[in-house]
């Protein structure tokens, strides 16, 4: 039952069932459908919840994650995180959360050697939203997670469980953590996986090879379109091809 009903509920209620034909009675009332309104609007404000769910960070992903910034990215640093400028939206192509968690999971990539020729690195990202809109963190914000090439060190991922069919629950997820994030960090961007070639040639894109390169699609552009209409405000900048 969800607190929009309760709440009309109580308010039809008390509107029923007292009278309010004199302001006796009316001042009766009033403190307690504000106690109503106030305790309906904190419901509603708590309804955002993060869900600590941590894959496997050992050492050897750590030194993985380093080698991988110094490779691939041309950084040299002595610890594997990030200071956030983007955030990257993705779908799994994966049907079940803990399938996706299990891919994860591993330091070392499983298979897909076209990608173990540059790194053994496995792939992650700092949160995965589950079909019914759960939000799981598999790592802390701003650790280093290997999920967009040329952006990987500035980007922090946001994975959706699912393909072309992505969920209402999952749209509306997704707004919320991009709010969070983009409140905690200075976060400039938001853009589809699909966008991360539009940055090469730009100062934000670093990848050593310039044959390193896949084709996506994700999370589709309904979805991102819908996305960027909710979080507007924000005024996150998108695909540097869109501004020219």
């Amino acid at each position: 039952m969800s607190e929009d009903f309760l709440f009309l509920h109580a308010f039809n209620f008390l509107v029923m069932n007292f009278p309010v034909r004199s302001s006796k009675y009316l001042f009766r009332i009033l403190p307690f459908a504000a106690f109503l309104t106030i305790n309906f609007c904190a419901a509603q404000a708590l309804t955002f919840r993060i869900v600590d769910k941590p894959i496997v960070f050992d050492e050897e992903r750590k030194q993985l994650s380093l080698d991988y910034l110094a490779r691939r990215h041309g950084i040299q640093q002595p610890e594997p995180y990030i200071k956030p400028k983007m955030i990257v939206l993705h779908w799994t192509a994966i049907p079940t959360l803990e399938a996706t968690f299990d891919a994860f999971n591993p330091s070392v990539l499983p298979g897909r050697p076209d990608l173990q020729a540059t790194s053994r690195l496995n792939t992650a990202v700092p949160f995965l939203v589950d079909r019914d809109g759960t939000i799981f963190r598999l790592l802390p914000d701003t650790t280093f997670a290997r999920h967009c090439i040329g952006l990987n060190y500035c980007a922090i991922g946001i994975e959706n469980v699912g393909n072309d069919d992505l969920t209402e629950a999952q749209l509306e997820a997704n707004v919320q953590l991009v709010r969070y994030l983009a409140h905690k960090y200075n976060i400039e961007y938001l853009i589809g996986h699909y966008e991360y070639k539009d940055f090469i040639g730009t100062p934000l894109w670093k990848e050593t090879d310039p044959n390193y390169l896949t084709g996506k699609t994700d999370p589709g552009k309904s979805f991102m379109l819908n996305v960027r209409k909710r979080v507007k405000d924000l005024n996150l900048k998108g695909s540097p091809l869109q501004a020219e």
